[in-house]
């Protein structure tokens, strides 16, 4: 009997152990793979359609406690002046002081407060977003895509994130109407971003 409680000891202890090594393992890091990697957005245009837009230039880092990122650590950053509508004309006037003012806030910054999975693949991100030098709390819908090791022995891992927010909430100001009284811009922005994030090696 005095044995086999030794036994049962002894396995609680290696168990636990092995429950402190996983909660005690270090964090992550992640970076983002550009080339594989794209953040979009769409508004509304005249009330009956929707113009689509991107930013070119963008950089991001995920710091992960946990295999499943739990409670990660995301930060995001956005070049303003890279904003692309397929229209020279119009990206000129949204990186004015009508819109964006790129010259003097060149650029956008996320920074994560809370990743939390809501169930199975699906993850609640809040954080708070930084424009023209506002700051406000948003939240993204996010996917996970799962994570692989690709065929250069890199472990990546994919994520789409979907939000809203209202540009004059940031001081994206200028409007116009149509002679229905519509805007021509809509207030409201559909954000969608597509990432994959590389495993920084040790």
């Amino acid at each position: 009997m005095t044995m086999g409680l030794f036994s049962m000891n002894l396995m609680a202890q290696k168990t636990n152990g092995k429950i402190i090594a996983a909660n005690n393992a270090a964090p992550t890091k992640w970076n983002i793979d550009k080339s594989h990697s794209s953040v979009k957005f769409t508004v509304q245009h005249l009330v009956i359609s929707e113009v689509e837009g991107s930013f070119k230039m963008f950089n991001g880092t995920v710091v992960s406690p946990t295999p499943d990122f739990t409670n990660a650590d995301i930060n995001f950053t956005v070049d303003v002046n890279t904003i692309n509508t397929d229209d020279d004309k119009r990206d000129a006037h949204l990186k004015s002081d009508d819109f964006f003012n790129a010259e003097k806030y060149p650029e956008m910054r996320f920074s994560g407060t809370s990743f939390k999975k809501l169930k199975g693949n699906l993850y609640a991100l809040e954080g708070n977003l930084t424009i023209r030098n506002t700051s406000k709390k948003v939240r993204f819908a996010v996917v996970y895509g799962g994570t692989v090791k690709d065929p250069w022995g890199n472990v990546k891992a994919g994520f789409k994130a979907t939000g809203k927010i209202n540009r004059k909430d940031f001081g994206l100001k200028w409007g116009a109407l149509t002679e229905a009284g519509g805007a021509v811009v809509g207030d409201e922005v559909n954000m969608i971003i597509n990432v994959e994030f590389a495993q920084q090696k040790a």
